[in-house]
């Protein structure tokens, strides 16, 4: 009705027809792409689930419970954060076709004036898992009112300034600017700088201030361990169910950043990026699971394959993929997957070398391979691929593909930005906080456990103190049948062989 309603009534009917046909067509259009945003930013949430699982697998029993409201306080600190400020600083005023260029918007706060209100919803997702990504690496030892704080920190301002910077089209390094870093500007399709690079930047800042976990690198006198002590998960199975988790959710937060699924093309992009995101994943995973085989047979001389390192290094793929995996060949996702498992692992075992101890991984997976999928882009884009996903040619493209280095420099300096900017906020922020002893949980509560610590006894505290009941009755009883055989053998050969045949009395056997 609406369309027909806008039809000029003094054109003739074929005129009014055709314009009732594209009025229908937009409409249409506007629902699917309305209802493709809707998809992409449940997988991109569906993900601080996945977070969660990985992060209560990888922690001890006793802080289950404080790891996964980390991870849920994560979600409710960005919605409010980005709500009341954090989309104003990185979308405010947004106009595709202002040249003016700006460090920070200055409008929408509290959503006011905002139309498209689920290109909201979908970068809220952003922010949030941008945030989540710290939780796992500081497990064990933070602070609540730390956590909260740090969290309200990254979604309010310090990632909404990197996401204008480099997304929105005001942004000094947008690629969609009107007049673009170099004629080219730098190239994030889903946010390997954005999201995962100032994530994991964000999390190598507070372990180090934070310091390991008791008894990790160093005894309780503070001395130094010829070797760390391994702090293993308590499910496997919950870190296998996150990763995969995370994985299905790339498939919306890479495929959801064309934002559009009936543009000009729009179908060939998604189409390429999720075949891009799952190579670069499946491959990085089988280079981290052999590069560690390689590894410990060196060391060992006998090697394993580690479920830990497969999965970590699909996720450090994934990672890798992001910010490349609409510009790229198929056959380049491999490689940039490949490179992702290897940077992973080494990584790793770097970390663990400089005593930095990093619960889950995320430094390795996010940090490092956030800054090598950022340089991945300008190695291997290619400028038809470019065409196609911003829907402008660019005077350069990847220096394997030809070019002449323009986009690489491009790359280099959003992850200089990048690192920069969250070193200059985060640093004093968590230095005042470890000042104020807001950071640290006491070695008591580390001891014990934050569960409870934060949220009363543990809900595996009753069948714990029950299997312990257990376990100390089963020793009383095999105390008691070791007397009673040492007393069978003080009494002489032929009673002990008697008795020992008989067996226990009736009542002793039966418990």
């Amino acid at each position: 009705m609406a369309c027909k309603a806008s039809a000029d009534p003094n054109a003739s009917q074929l005129d009014q027809l055709d314009a009732m046909l594209q009025c229908i067509g937009e409409a249409n259009a506007n629902s699917l792409d309305t209802f493709f945003l809707v998809y992409a930013s449940s997988l991109v949430f569906l993900m601080q689930a996945g977070f969660a699982m990985l992060c209560a697998g990888c922690v001890q029993l006793k802080n289950v419970q404080n790891s996964m409201l980390k991870n849920l306080l994560d979600a409710c600190c960005a919605a409010l954060g980005f709500y009341s400020v954090g989309y104003a600083f990185a979308y405010g005023g947004m106009d595709f076709s202002d040249p003016q260029k700006t460090f920070i918007g200055t409008e929408n706060f509290f959503l006011m004036g905002v139309d498209n209100l689920m290109f909201w919803m979908f970068q809220f997702a952003f922010a949030a898992s941008s945030a989540t990504i710290v939780a796992g690496t500081l497990a064990e030892r933070c602070q609540m009112a730390a956590y909260l704080c740090y969290s309200l920190a990254l979604t309010g301002f310090v990632y909404p300034v990197v996401a204008h910077s480099i997304w929105s089209p005001q942004g000094f390094l947008s690629a969609k600017a009107v007049d673009p870093l170099w004629g080219v500007g730098v190239i994030d399709f889903a946010g390997s700088s954005v999201v995962h690079l100032t994530g994991g930047s964000t999390a190598l800042i507070a372990t180090y201030l934070l310091g390991p976990r008791r008894g990790r690198f160093y005894d309780h006198r503070g001395i130094p361990l010829a070797e760390p002590v391994e702090f293993p998960g308590h499910s496997a199975a919950l870190q296998m169910l996150g990763a995969f988790i995370l994985w299905f959710g790339w498939y919306g937060f890479n495929t959801g950043s064309a934002l559009s699924i009936t543009g000009p093309n729009r179908d060939e992009v998604v189409s390429l990026v999720a075949v891009n995101t799952t190579l670069a994943a499946a491959s990085a995973g089988i280079s981290s699971l052999y590069l560690n085989y390689y590894l410990m047979e060196r060391k060992t001389g006998e090697g394993n394959f580690s479920l830990f390192a497969a999965m970590n290094g699909c996720l450090a793929g994934l990672v890798g993929s992001t910010g490349g995996c609409a510009v790229v060949e198929p056959w380049a996702a491999v490689i940039i997957g490949s490179v992702s498992g290897l940077l992973y692992l080494v990584t790793s075992k770097l970390l663990i070398r400089l005593r930095i101890d990093d619960a889950v991984d995320a430094v390795p997976v996010h940090m490092t391979n956030g800054v090598w999928g950022t340089i991945a882009v300008g190695l291997f884009a290619k400028s038809d691929k470019i065409l196609l996903a911003y829907g402008e040619a660019t005077e350069d493209e990847g220096v394997f593909m030809g070019g002449n280095g323009t986009l690489l420099g491009c790359q280099l300096i959003s992850i200089l930005f990048v690192q920069g900017w969250v070193t200059v906020c985060l640093l004093p922020f968590f230095c005042l906080l470890n000042y104020m002893g807001w950071f640290r949980t006491s070695s008591t509560d580390e001891v014990e456990g934050l569960d409870r610590r934060y949220h009363g006894a543990s809900p595996h505290s009753k069948s714990q103190d029950f299997n312990s009941a257990i376990d100390a009755e089963m020793c009383g009883r095999t105390h008691k049948r070791l007397r009673r055989s040492l007393d069978l053998l003080a009494e002489g050969p032929n009673i002990q062989i008697q008795q020992y045949h008989q067996g226990p009395s009736t009542t002793e056997s039966k418990w």
